[in-house]
């Protein structure tokens, strides 16, 4: 799971502003070392081993990884936050179709990216799948059933709504290569890829390494245990912890 692909200092750019989103921005040259690190281990093709790489938030900088995707015979899943398709640093409407027709997949992240998305109500819930995939599927011309979920926070009513808004396809930040079902949706985990982690690293992942996503998991544990205990004070702790400040006003903290 990626999200931007910009360059050192000017994070900015693409995708969500501030100091907490730029932690998992990528620079071109680390994202095309990734790249070349993952096809090392696989081969010129992935088509032995599938592999899926995401990206999330909908920032501008989707198609310059599209054009590095393509230059190595590979394609991304681009999943898009609705509510800012056309607002400074993320995709347009003509960069959607772009992409799509590039052969890349298209899917909802929500529409306002709320960073507790578990802790939404069953109505928002709904109301975030169904706008999101309704806007994207206008944009394409054509059926978005897959998604991914925002801030991390999965629970079985994200997948249940997602299902009731006519998604068949969900991706968590979960570090498991475990598939699950809920109803009719295949739910997913993904390796989280940030500013410092390396091309072996990566490698590893796509080798089928267990180490990388163990190690990964024991931090996103805690990280998942805090989010629940701490109920609605959780955004304002992770502010004080990252020092970030009040750029973004995610889709369960309106201003």
């Amino acid at each position: 799971m990626y999200h931007d692909i910009v360059a050192r200092g000017s994070e900015d750019a693409s995708g969500f502003p501030g100091r907490d989103a730029a932690r998992y921005k990528v620079s071109p040259l680390q994202f095309v070392a990734h790249l070349d690190a993952i096809l090392a281990v696989t081969g010129k093709s992935t088509a032995a081993r599938p592999l899926t790489i995401t990206f999330d938030d909908g920032g501008a900088s989707a198609t310059h990884a599209a054009d590095l995707l393509e230059t190595r015979g590979l394609r991304g899943w681009f999943f898009v936050t609705a509510d800012y398709i056309g607002r400074s640093g993320f995709v347009d409407k003509r960069a959607l179709q772009d992409l799509h027709a590039r052969g890349h997949i298209v899917g909802s992240h929500s529409c306002s990216h709320p960073l507790r998305m578990a802790q939404c109500s069953d109505g928002q819930l709904l109301d975030e799948w169904t706008r999101s995939r309704a806007e994207l599927t206008g944009i394409l011309g054509a059926e978005v059933k897959t998604a991914s979920v925002p801030g991390g926070d999965y629970s079985k009513r994200v997948a249940v709504a997602a299902g009731a808004a006519g998604l068949t396809q969900l991706f968590t930040s979960e570090p498991s290569g475990a598939v699950a079902h809920v109803g009719g949706v295949e739910v997913l985990g993904r390796f989280v890829v940030r500013a410092g982690t390396a091309p072996e690293t990566v490698a590893a992942v796509a080798a089928g390494a267990r180490w990388p996503a163990a190690r990964q998991r024991v931090s996103w544990n805690v990280r998942k245990a805090f989010k629940r205990t701490a109920g609605s004070t959780y955004l304002e702790v992770r502010r004080m912890l990252l020092r970030h400040g009040r750029e973004v006003s995610w889709g369960d903290l309106k201003d």
